[in-house]
């Protein structure tokens, strides 16, 4: 046998041993993945620990909550809260109407409540300054600063709350809750009524929530905005609240 033959044998023998040790390996890994297959139909854990939300705490990550403040309380609006006015409008060009929204975080105020959960209003206010709107267009703002809301004359919007359904005895959990009290803008005051939900999580003290209500431009005596571009706009105001309330 020349050097060539002998060369050729020993790579042909190498290759055989080669894809013989890959195939036991396969087999290997197919056993395995077999094995652990049929744990996990069976409801075992996969490895590399447990799913999201057991590790470190009680089964869905849920913190036990402390027991809630009895009534009376006064809830105190706290960073974190703002408002917003909604109102839809057709821009020239556009064969859509779009929603034009302002927000603010100058939101102020409290909610005192009795120890029979209702509302101390002489005790209670929300004041909203309205100075401090932004949208995404300046020449809205000024329109509506200047010719629609008049802030220099009125900048404040303020309501006063009346009474609350929905709201458990204790204050605990999440509640859907009906707020109706009176709201004070341009000068006129009218009735207005929020829809919203809220959360309470007593390990911090707070209460976080969101509502929202709808009136007129009539309501209030405001001017409906006319602007460049702008075809038209809805007589329908929608105001929008995220707030976040400090128990005590």
């Amino acid at each position: 046998m020349n050097r060539n033959q002998s060369s050729s044998g020993l790579v042909s023998a190498w290759m055989a041993g080669l894809l013989s040790g890959l195939g036991i390996c396969a087999i290997i890994l197919a056993g395995a993945f077999a094995s652990r297959s049929t744990v996990w139909a069976q409801g075992g854990m996969p490895q590399g620990g447990p799913p999201p939300g057991q590790m470190g705490g009680p089964p869905g990550g849920r913190r036990p909550q402390a027991p809630p403040k009895p009534f009376p309380l006064t809830l105190t609006l706290t960073d974190g809260s703002t408002a917003s006015y909604r109102v839809r409008e057709q821009l020239a060009g556009i064969d859509f109407p779009s929603d034009a929204v302002g927000t603010s975080d100058a939101l102020t105020g409290t909610i005192a409540l009795d120890k029979d959960g209702s509302i101390d209003s002489s005790q209670s206010k929300l004041t909203f300054d309205l100075r401090t709107l932004k949208s995404d267009q300046p020449m809205r703002d000024g329109f509506i600063q200047k010719r629609t809301l008049e802030t220099d004359t009125y900048p404040t919007a303020v309501f006063v709350p009346k009474s609350i359904k929905g709201m458990p005895n204790p204050l605990n959990g999440q509640f859907g809750f009906e707020l109706t009290g009176d709201m004070t803008i341009h000068g006129v005051t009218a009735p207005v009524t929020w829809q919203g939900i809220a959360t309470v999580d007593n390990n911090t003290g707070l209460v976080a929530g969101r509502a929202q209500t709808h009136f007129k431009f009539e309501t209030f005596g405001l001017a409906v905005p006319q602007l460049a571009r702008l075809l038209s706009v809805n007589d329908d105001i929608g105001l929008e609240i995220e707030v976040r309330f400090k128990i005590s």
